[in-house]
C-alpha cells in the first residue's frame, strides 16, 4: 500500500466517523430535550443571545483598547525591574477564581451590568496583557538597532517595527481571551448582567436539562464562532512576512 493511498484510506476513515459523530450528536441532541426546548424558548434565546453579544463585545473592546498599551509599556526596557514585577503580578491575576472578580466587582459597583462588564473586563484583559508583552519581547534587537540606524523615532519604531512583528501573537492573545470572556458570560446573570446564563441556572436550580442545554449550546456555538472570526482575522490581517499561517 503506498503512502498516497494509505493517506486516502485515513481521510475516509476520520470522515466516517466524522459523520458518525453528528449523527450520534443529533439522536443525543433530540433524546435530551433540548430541541425541544430551543424550539419553546426561541425567542428568549435570541434576546439573551443580544445580551451575551452585547456584554461581550463591550468587555471585550475595552479590554483590548487597555491591554495593549498596558502590555506595550509593560515590555518597555526602561521600566528595568518593574516592569517584569508588575507582568508577573499580572499573571497571578489569571488565578484568581471568575467568580470571585465578579463579586468583587458586585460588592464596589452593585448588581447589573456595570459590575458585569468591569469584572469580564478585567477578566478579559489579562492574556491580551501578556501576549502583547511577550509580543514585544520576541521582537529581534536588530530589527530594532536597523530601525534607529535608518533614523526611526521611538513612537515609528513602536508602529512601524514592534506591533507589526507582535501581531500574530498579539491576536493569540486576542482570541484565547474573547474565548474565556463567552465563556464566562452566563455567570455574569448571577450579579444581575443578563446573558445567555439565564437559562443555564433556571435550568439547573428547576434541574430541567433541555432548558440548561438551551442556554448552553449557544454559549458554545458562540465561542466557536467567534475564534473562527478570530483565527479568519488573524490569517489575514497579520502580513505575510511574520505570519506562520501563510
Amino acid at each position: 500500500m503506498t503512502g498516497a493511498h494509505l493517506s486516502n484510506v485515513v481521510m475516509q476513515a476520520l470522515r466516517l466517523a466524522g459523520y458518525a459523530l453528528i449523527f450520534l450528536a443529533g439522536i443525543w441532541f433530540h433524546s435530551s430535550g433540548a430541541m425541544a426546548a430551543m424550539a419553546e424558548y426561541a425567542e428568549d434565546i435570541r434576546y439573551l443571545t443580544v445580551q451575551h453579544l452585547q456584554l461581550t463585545a463591550i468587555s471585550g473592546a475595552l479590554a483590548i483598547v487597555t491591554g495593549i498599551p498596558i502590555g506595550v509599556a509593560l515590555a518597555r526596557r526602561s521600566l528595568g525591574i518593574l516592569g517584569p514585577v508588575v507582568a508577573q503580578v499580572v499573571n497571578l491575576g489569571t488565578t484568581i477564581p471568575t467568580l470571585a472578580i465578579l463579586a468583587l466587582a458586585m460588592t464596589v459597583m452593585g448588581l447589573g451590568t456595570p459590575p458585569a462588564i468591569f469584572g469580564l473586563t478585567v477578566l478579559t484583559l489579562l492574556p491580551i496583557v501578556l501576549n502583547t508583552i511577550a509580543g514585544i519581547k520576541s521582537v529581534p534587537p536588530a530589527l530594532i538597532d536597523a530601525a534607529r540606524g535608518m533614523g526611526m523615532t521611538g513612537w515609528q519604531i513602536l508602529w512601524k517595527v514592534e506591533l507589526p512583528y507582535a501581531l500574530f501573537v498579539i491576536f493569540a492573545g486576542i482570541r484565547t481571551a474573547l474565548a474565556i470572556n463567552i465563556g464566562t458570560v452566563p455567570l455574569a446573570f448571577l450579579i444581575g448582567g443578563g446573558g445567555l446564563g439565564e437559562l443555564i441556572f433556571t435550568g439547573i436550580d428547576l434541574m430541567e436539562p433541555g432548558l440548561l442545554l438551551a442556554g448552553a449550546i449557544p454559549t458554545a456555538l458562540l465561542a466557536v464562532a467567534v475564534d473562527l472570526l478570530g483565527a479568519q482575522a488573524q490569517y489575514w490581517l497579520v502580513p505575510k512576512g511574520i505570519n506562520p499561517l501563510r
